[in-house]
């Protein structure tokens, strides 16, 4: 396809307090090999208190492809749902303000799109990465079968059609189709909106020559509180669907409450025990597996700390899942702060 028949592209970035990582996320879009008058830029800023703005603002006065949005919802869903609402684009991607795109991810990603008629959205697969010992294990094991179950998209081994992508170029008449983002999530509203459209008959493409990075959480508590966010809103997504898009969704739920379950059987009966005991023997097996993952990818040193992130990853989505289950389906979501009211922080 020439370049006059390429259509425009709207990159849409909903971002909070990225000081440090935003001009590089847009700078790496300006420099992209898709042709500079087919884009254009909307970042909905969710009213950042650590300087964003201004970086924005300092990138928009030399190039007017970038536009700042004021997204007084503060969250991701409503500070996407305000750019999609103004873009001019035929096709659109979302690109986190936390990640940085090859010189010609946009180009492969529309390509890809157009490729495959049947697609409604074509993407590729995350290089997760961080800084410092910690960062780094996370990373790795965010890019494990352990850590992440089928998530193909983190695991970079397939061509074909998937149930999510991250950072999708999708056709802006998909919107037409199956509305918007839903603003009631406060996370896990991209899983959602891929999972509408899978309902309604779409598909969702994948390719291994897509490629973006993420820069995953740097601590063990930072890492605690997404995951925990993740399974809680999860739930509620469950809840609206009547089912989860994927098994591996609703894996780490049951497993932890299997553990629960048992423990407080086994304050009946002794033979409970003996059954938690050996499941956790197989947890721990599975553990030391994704560890070995972990050291092929890095260092003896990171397979050290990768059980605990695993730990991490599961009992937090799993817990997570269940106080969403309390929250969501037992007390019907009441006294549940507003999510316009709720702050995400890294």
């Amino acid at each position: 396809m020439n370049e006059k028949e390429l259509p425009l592209v709207s990159i849409v970035m909903p971002i909070r307090n990225e000081v440090d990582f935003i001009g590089k996320a847009i700078q790496g879009i300006l420099d992209n090999d898709y042709p500079a008058d087919k884009l254009e830029i909307l970042v909905a800023d969710g009213c950042s208190d650590d300087g964003t703005q201004d970086v924005v603002n300092a990138i928009s006065e030399k190039d007017p492809r970038v536009k700042l949005l004021e997204n007084k919802g503060k969250i991701v869903s409503t500070g996407l749902n305000m750019a999609l609402s103004q873009i001019a684009g035929d096709v659109f991607i979302r690109i986190d303000g936390h990640a940085e795109i090859p010189k010609d991810f946009i180009s492969k990603s529309v390509n890809t799109l157009l490729d495959h008629p049947e697609a409604w959205v074509a993407g590729g697969y995350w290089i997760t990465e961080s800084d410092g010992y910690v960062g780094q294990t996370i990373a790795a094991a965010t890019q494990s079968p352990v850590g992440v179950g089928g998530a193909s998209h983190r695991l970079g081994n397939y061509d074909g059609f998937t149930d999510t992508v991250p950072y999708g170029a999708h056709h802006k008449w998909v919107l037409d189709k199956i509305g918007f983002f839903d603003e009631q999530l406060v996370r896990n509203q991209d899983d959602e909106f891929n999972m509408r459209i899978n309902l309604a008959g779409g598909k969702i493409w994948i390719s291994s020559d897509i490629r973006s990075t993420y820069f995953s959480r740097s601590s063990l508590k930072k890492l605690w509180r997404q995951y925990f966010q993740y399974g809680f809103w999860r739930t509620r997504t469950i809840q609206k669907h009547g089912k989860p898009a994927t098994l591996r969704q609703v894996i780490p739920l049951g497993f932890v409450m299997s553990v629960f379950t048992l423990a407080l059987l086994g304050l009946a009966h002794p033979i409970f025990w003996y059954l938690l005991a050996a499941e956790l023997v197989l947890y721990s097996l599975g553990l030391a597996y994704g560890a070995k993952h972990v050291a092929n990818r890095t260092t003896l040193k990171h397979a050290l700390l990768a059980p605990l992130v695993f730990a991490i990853l599961h009992f937090g989505y799993g817990i997570g899942s269940m106080w969403g289950f309390v929250r969501f389906v037992l007390l019907r979501g009441k006294g549940l702060t507003k999510p316009a009211d709720m702050k995400l922080s890294r």
